[in-house]
């Protein structure tokens, strides 16, 4: 017994020892590695991996070092145990409950240090604070630390670790990452969802391979009813890289009256393998204030009081030569500084090359800030590299328009309907029914989509009828040249609300038109940007990597997209100005029928008199008084046709006139239409010559107006009370109307938009968008053009990065050579 107690005591004050005889024979028996190593080798080698780890932990770096993660549900005694190996009480637990980040603990054994020295490492930088004089102060400040980040991040855990090295005579050197411990339910205050969080961040920390779990559980806990057991299987199925621990083995001793009962359960056996051997340990309850000497005396004491206990307590003892390495403290804390030392020796070559590799790839960093610094102070370096940017860009626009389709059209096009509605733009305006062109489903970019937008104006367009117009508009505008005298009668109010109509209704559709083309084209800067990575282009090779200079890039896309919306402002005018053209009273389009003698052609003349115009009363109660000075006007005058009786647009004749006018193709002669007599006679005579035929026309014209008058009670209107009668000039014009709104359609958008929009959008995105994109760029002077590149401040954060990568270059590279001075020492 006094030699047990001894060589416990031995290996707890002086943890670089080389163990008794006794205790060799032991470890080796069950395969646990002494620390065979020189104490000065195993100490340089630690040091090693300490500064190591905390250069990873100041600036982000993933490197493999071997480390002990201590795993474990809140209460079962993780926080006890990283006392008892520090050998000091900081009273830790008391703020286990609000501990919701890792905490690394860098344990250094220095005989010099008869009293604790902990210090923190600063947040985001490998140095260390000042030392903390109260032990009772470490749990403030870990407690303030993870208040303070959790409230930065909003957050109710992180997995952001705190870093304390502590350098004590009385402790191993032993490197530890404590973790929250494992809950069923959140704390008042905190989220529902924290057990999960804490759980999925402790297996994230206790995942890579190079770590070792020490998984700690309470002894009142079966092994069947464990609740975090199968959370410890997940990371590691067959516990290669776990030492479990159970905790609070005194609890337990009392239930064990035979030896094969102490036996079966230190065995474990049917629930964590044969393989696997855990450690029982149980440390002083007792939590009043006491000096660190006597702290550790207790710890020796319940080491050695628990080996009392099995030895005399139970009869028959236990199995000592197969279970006693297992049992205390003091052997579990031997254990993971042999295990630990050992992991360092053999991770040294593969942590070595890392070190060589993260290195290289620091100074390539560093050079690329170098080149950045530079080259804010050459100018004409820079200007060059932006220049055969910018061409490169420009060239893969004109690619995507004439066809390219790379990148991956499944990706990067759009169909129909996003086109629509990520351009917030929307339908048609004045189309009622759902425009679908051909290929509307299909993920389209550049020229395809153009041309499909193009199509889609066109059957928004051709889907539009010529609105219906009050009888008092009609009597408005015929009255009114009436009025002056033009002598241009019905046709030329067809003809004007005919382009009224066109004016409001396809002035919408073109500028609707022109919005779509440019957004089409808008979103060719990105593809075109992606066919720039991956080199896809004659400037490729020769441009400069620009992917770092963000103002740059921003002042390129602003100037791309001024570009294009200029061209659609450009566009709509051009397109307005033919709409316009075709609309105007010196327009020939709505007579170009009349010439050919075509459809409806011999209605309405250029030069029918207004004779009886004026002195028509439109209201009801005119009709009697008109009608009057009708017959009156009749008198002395040869008979009219009966034909000429019967004014077009009544019943299905009307109908028939209205569906022809929304057509798509050019109107044609119809011999449906009415007034097929007197307009005959009217085409013949105009053929004859044009000397009789001013007088006929006119004496027929006359005479027309006033039958109309006679039969229907009006030129315009006819009878009020119950519709169109037979012979009402209204249909008429309604009906001419139609046609000419359909003639100035069709003009205007086979003739006119679509190579004005061709020219306008395609022809300029070819062949002046680099220039364009120049002057807008370039053309200016070195201090604007440097304001692309250099914002305010930028340069201070560039040296800012720069003197971070070679504080972390230097770190690195002191590391290496530290542990090349350990690989030569192995």
């Amino acid at each position: 017994m006094a030699t047990t107690t001894t060589g416990t005591n031995s290996t707890f004050t002086t943890p670089t020892r080389t163990p008794s005889e006794k205790s060799h024979s032991r470890r080796n028996q069950h395969h646990h590695p002494t620390m065979a190593d020189s104490s000065s080798s195993s100490k340089s080698r630690f040091e090693a991996y300490n500064r190591l780890q905390a250069a990873a932990v100041a600036f982000g770096e993933k490197l493999p070092i071997p480390e002990i993660v201590a795993l474990g549900g809140q209460s079962d005694g993780k926080s006890s145990l990283l006392e008892a190996l520090l050998g000091f009480r900081f009273n830790i637990r008391e703020v286990e409950m609000g501990t919701r980040r890792p905490l690394i603990l860098q344990m250094v054994h220095d005989p010099t240090a008869l009293e604790p020295r902990c210090r923190f490492q600063e947040e985001d930088s490998e140095e260390y604070g000042s030392p903390v004089v109260l032990a009772s102060a470490i749990a403030d400040i870990i407690k303030s630390r993870t208040e303070a980040l959790l409230k930065k991040t909003k957050t109710a855990v992180s997995s952001k670790a705190i870093v304390m090295r502590a350098e004590y005579a009385h402790c191993p050197n032993l490197t530890i990452i404590d973790t929250p411990g494992f809950v069923l339910k959140a704390k008042k205050g905190e989220p529902e969802t924290t057990p999960d969080e804490i759980l999925s961040m402790v297996k994230s920390l206790a995942s890579p391979p190079h770590r070792i779990l020490l998984f700690l559980q309470q002894s009142s806990v079966e092994w069947c009813s464990s609740l975090w057991l199968d959370a410890i299987r997940d990371i590691d199925p067959t516990f290669r890289r776990t030492v479990i621990v159970v905790s609070k083995f005194d609890n337990r001793l009392k239930e064990f009256a035979d030896r094969w009962e102490v036996d079966r359960y230190l065995s474990a056996n049917g629930y964590l393998g044969d393989g696997t051997h855990p450690f029982f340990v149980a440390l002083p309850k007792d939590r009043s204030t006491i000096s660190n000497d006597e702290f550790r005396r207790q710890i020796l004491q319940v080491d050695t009081e628990v080996l009392r206990h099995l030895r005399e307590g139970v009869k028959g003892g236990f199995d000592e030569e197969k279970f006693k390495p297992f049992i205390g403290f003091g052997c579990l804390r031997e254990y993971l500084e042999s295990e630990l030392q050992k992991r360092y020796k053999d991770a040294a070559p593969a942590t070595l090359a890392l070190l060589e590799q993260r290195c290289c790839e620091v100074s390539v960093e560093l050079a690329k800030m170098d080149s950045k610094l530079q080259a804010t102070s050459d100018v004409a370096q820079l200007r060059r590299s932006a220049m055969l940017y910018t061409a490169s860009l420009s060239n893969h626009v004109g690619a995507l328009i004439d066809g390219a389709a790379d990148p991956a059209p499944e990706q990067w096009g759009r169909t129909t309907f996003e086109e629509r509605s990520e351009s917030n733009i929307g339908g048609w305006p004045g189309v009622t029914t759902d425009v679908k062109p051909p290929n509307a489903t299909l993920r389209l970019y550049g020229g395809a989509a153009f041309e499909r937008v193009m199509h889609e104006f066109r059957c928004a367009a051709y889907s539009i009828e010529c609105p219906p117009v009050s009888r008092e508009k009609v009597a408005n505008i015929l009255l009114a040249h009436a009025s002056r005298g033009g002598g241009t009668g019905v046709t030329e109010a067809a003809a004007e609300i005919a382009r009224a109509a066109a004016r409001s209704w396809l002035a919408p559709l073109l500028d609707t038109t022109c919005d779509r083309l440019a957004f089409v084209l808008a979103n060719l800067f990105d593809l075109a940007l992606e066919r720039n990575c991956n080199g896809d282009s004659e400037y490729g090779k020769k441009s400069e990597n620009m992917d770092g200079y963000v103002g740059f890039h921003a002042a390129l896309r602003c100037a791309y997209y001024r570009f294009i919306k200029d061209l659609a402002k450009q566009c709509k005018q051009l397109v307005r100005h033919h709409l316009d053209s075709v609309t105007s009273p010196y327009s020939l389009v709505c007579y170009e029928n009349d010439f050919h003698g075509g459809f409806g052609s011999s209605l309405f003349k250029f030069n029918q008199p207004s004779v009886g115009l004026l002195s028509l009363e439109l209201s009801d109660g005119g009709v009697t008084s008109a009608l009057d000075n009708a017959m009156r006007d009749q008198e002395n005058r040869p008979p009219e046709k009966s034909a000429l009786q019967t004014t077009p647009g009544k019943g299905s004749e009307g109908r028939e006139a209205l569906r022809e006018c929304q057509m798509t193709v050019p109107e044609t002669p119809s011999p449906d239409l009415p007034c097929d007599g007197g307009i005959k006679e009217i085409g013949n005579a105009m053929d004859n010559g044009p000397r009789k035929r001013v007088s006929r026309m006119t004496g027929n014209n006359r005479n027309s107006d006033h039958i109309r008058v006679q039969n229907g009670g009006g030129l315009l209107f006819g009878n009020r009370d119950g519709g169109l009668r037979s012979g009402s000039a209204y249909s008429e014009i309604c009906s001419s109307a139609a046609q000419h709104f359909s003639r100035i359609r069709e003009v205007l958008v086979e003739r006119s938009v679509t190579s004005t929009l061709n020219s306008g959008f395609l022809t300029p995105s070819r062949d002046r968008l680099v220039l364009a994109l120049g002057l807008d760029l370039f053309a200016v002077n070195d201090e604007k053009f440097m304001d692309m590149f250099v914002a305010p401040g930028a340069i201070d954060v560039l040296q800012t990065e720069k003197q971070t990568l070679q504080k972390r270059q230097k770190i690195l590279q002191s590391c290496l050579n530290e542990f090349k001075s350990v690989a030569r020492a192995l």
